[in-house]
């Protein structure tokens, strides 16, 4: 299941470069609520304090598309709220923001 997640996070995101521009910009203004509301993530300059600090969960991208899509606890699913191009670039960015 986890091979199938990632192989069509894969073919959904854009070239890295892209998802880096487009991953950002949804983490921290086009999802709502943001990203940025409630996680920690330093490459995006964001300090929220009611979600767990991404930098220090290091997400990989299955794990964050699937939260992303599913939602997590009090985390919202975004899959009616985004297209899946920009789910799989946000997913893409934060595992890229994590290494």
């Amino acid at each position: 299941m986890r091979a199938a997640v990632v192989a069509v996070a894969a073919a959904l995101s854009p070239p890295l470069a892209l998802a880096d521009e487009l991953g950002k910009k949804v983490f921290t203004s086009v999802a709502q609520p943001s990203c940025a509301l409630c996680h920690t993530l330093e490459a995006a300059g964001a300090k929220g304090k009611l979600g767990p600090s991404l930098d220090e969960l290091k997400p990989d991208e299955a794990r964050a598309l699937k939260a992303i899509k599913q939602g997590v606890g009090v985390m919202p699913s975004y899959a009616d709220n985004l297209s899946p191009e920009e789910i799989a670039a946000v997913a893409r960015y934060v595992a890229e923001s994590v290494r």
